[in-house]
């Protein structure tokens, strides 16, 4: 009886070794994998959930550059497509139109041409534009060409220049737009091209805009007739909405047209927020709402008439509700019969296109700032998050610094 108790009691103190053994080779194997996962960790992007509110390019491009990080992206727009203001597509008659008006590709920059050249190929464009004045058309931007019709004179470059010289006004300090047109051009070229159209696409007088307005518009004394002089001019050769879906066909994002974000800000579980709708309305407008100047497009089909105009725009500065006419098929080069034009009305009301460059404008703007600086996890980009009057090139800049900060700080 003394036995085979004793035996039962060494084989418990055998068993009970044996389950040690086993639990502590199995702590030290659980050890060994985490030590070997941390170090995994420390060589790889943790796989985040990001949200991008807009499909245009700040959005998108921000959106491409996470996805290839490793991120994963829902991207959200509230209108029924992609590419922003930007969206293409064939009209009923099968004419490509740009339905929020004119897009014409522009930039000195390398890094952005090569950028968007792996989502597209391009056609070669250069944009011209005519103003009408007095039922003349005339090239502009101003340009020796321009003064020789207006005025019936026969000037070279240097006799440009020295005209420029004699009629300017000149202005010190250079304060608004109308400084910087009377500073260059004087009185008489400053009423014919400027003023009016100002007026129309603005709703402001040229003294109230701040001088980068009419800043971005040149004074040639050459007969160099091209609106923009960009080492890069180029339309993308299927449209921009090809581009665009190019763009977003990533594994890692998923895209979806007609959400508000008012419908999903406080139901989305989300990493960092990535923010390009217009700013004053992130905050709910508390400090008001920052002034944007908005547009109506008047499409119109002409059957039979192969070209419209001579140029692609032609600017009506002094004449009619519209500050100018598109006509399509000189930007796409498409050969059909029959062409489409645009005409542009300004308003003060709808869609936000342009934020409106103004002393007072930028001060509540910088109130709204600095409120986005104090928002954590949210990135502001692009020409309505951040109030600013970009062309296409800039903002895809904007979109690839600031994606290449977000990436680097979730390393």
């Amino acid at each position: 009886m003394v036995c085979a108790t004793g035996c039962c009691a060494v084989e418990r103190a055998s068993q009970a070794g044996s389950i040690q053994g086993v639990l502590r080779r199995l702590h030290r194997r659980i050890a060994r994998y985490r030590r070997q996962a941390a170090r995994t960790m420390e060589n790889q992007v943790i796989p985040r959930k990001a949200l991008v509110v807009g499909a245009g390019f700040a959005g998108s491009v921000v959106a491409r550059e996470l996805a290839e990080a490793g991120q994963h992206v829902r991207v959200i727009d509230k209108r029924t497509h992609v590419a922003g203001n930007a969206f293409d597509e064939t009209d009923p008659q099968g004419v490509l139109i740009h339905n929020y008006g004119p897009h014409i590709f522009h930039t000195n920059s390398e890094r952005v041409w090569n950028y968007l050249s792996r989502f597209t190929e391009w056609r070669p464009y250069e944009h011209r534009v005519l103003g009408v004045v007095d039922g003349k058309l005339y090239p502009f931007p101003i340009n020796r060409d321009t003064l020789n019709r207006l005025y019936g004179l026969d000037l070279d470059e240097a006799g440009a220049a020295a005209y420029f010289e004699r009629v300017r006004e000149p202005r010190e300090p250079v304060l608004n737009s109308e400084d910087v047109v009377l500073n260059s051009v004087g009185r008489d070229l400053y009423e014919k091209f400027f003023l009016n159209y100002t007026r129309k696409q603005w709703g402001l007088e040229p003294s109230q805009l701040k001088a980068g307005v009419a800043a971005r518009i040149p004074v040639r004394a050459n007969a160099d007739d091209r609106y923009f002089t960009d080492k890069f001019q180029a339309m993308p050769i299927n449209g921009y909405t090809k581009m665009f879906e190019a763009i977003l066909d990533h594994p890692n994002i998923h895209v979806e047209v007609g959400i508000d974000f008012a419908h999903v800000r406080s139901q989305e579980v989300f990493d960092h927020l990535v923010y390009t709708g217009p700013i004053d309305a992130y905050f709910g407008y508390c400090h008001g709402r920052l002034p944007y100047r908005s547009l109506r497009f008047e499409h119109e089909h002409l059957p039979g008439v192969a070209q419209f105009q001579p140029v692609g725009t032609v600017n009506y500065p002094n004449d009619h509700a519209f500050t100018r006419i598109t006509e399509f098929k000189h930007l796409t080069g498409q050969q059909c019969a029959g062409s489409s034009i645009v005409r542009e009305y300004p308003q003060a009301e709808g869609d936000p296109y342009y934020p409106i460059p103004s002393d007072g404008n930028e001060a509540l703007f910088k109130r709204y700032q600095a409120l986005a600086e104090a928002e954590p996890n949210v990135t502001f980009v692009g020409r309505l998050a951040e109030y600013r009057y970009y062309n296409m090139d800039q903002v895809v800049a904007a979109a690839l610094a600031v994606a290449g900060r977000l990436v680097e700080s979730h390393r």
